[in-house]
């Protein structure tokens, strides 16, 4: 509440010109207010930077589902990895029954705010409500080297995330 009195506070005084600072602060008030109620459990700044680069790594290898469809059928195929939604998807009954399913196969999952900032980190323009980070790509085989330094990153993630919704319960 109290940030939101400074920033009518700031905008009433320079009703004219917008500067960057306030630019910024409008995107995060936006960001913040436009999440859906059961985006929990919601990633932190530094979990995020990871998870994105988690995604942005799996997305050069092509270890890599974009959108409900995609990930919806990779995981009632049967396929593990992490399990990454956007807080901010409107409807929210698009998403709904993602969390659900992951449970339900044991596949871990989180949310981060903006489905822009999850779209950029998979190499896609369009905004993107869920992504699955996989270790085995789509089709043939990751190197070793390659799958050492992926294998790492998700499962220096996937403890964070697990820890995360453990203490959330």
């Amino acid at each position: 509440m109290m940030i939101i009195d400074t920033l009518n506070t700031v905008s009433a005084k320079n009703m004219g010109s917008d500067t960057e600072a306030e630019k910024s602060i409008q995107k995060e008030k936006k960001k913040v207010i436009s999440l859906a109620p059961i985006a929990k459990p919601l990633a932190g700044k530094k979990l995020q930077k990871r998870t994105f680069k988690l995604i942005q790594k799996a997305a050069g290898k092509k270890c890599l589902k974009r959108g409900v469809k995609e990930v919806v059928k990779s995981i009632r195929r049967g396929q593990k990895g992490i399990c990454v939604i956007a807080g901010n998807i409107s409807p929210i009954d698009v998403i709904t029954h993602v969390p659900i399913l992951c449970e339900e196969a044991g596949i871990p999952y989180v949310y981060v705010p903006s489905k822009e900032d999850l779209a950029q980190a998979g190499a896609t323009k369009r905004p993107t409500c869920c992504v699955l980070v996989m270790l085995k790509p789509a089709k043939g085989e990751l190197s070793a080297e390659d799958l050492q330094k992926l294998k790492s990153d998700y499962e220096q993630v996937a403890d964070d995330v697990k820890e995360l919704s453990t203490s959330v319960i």
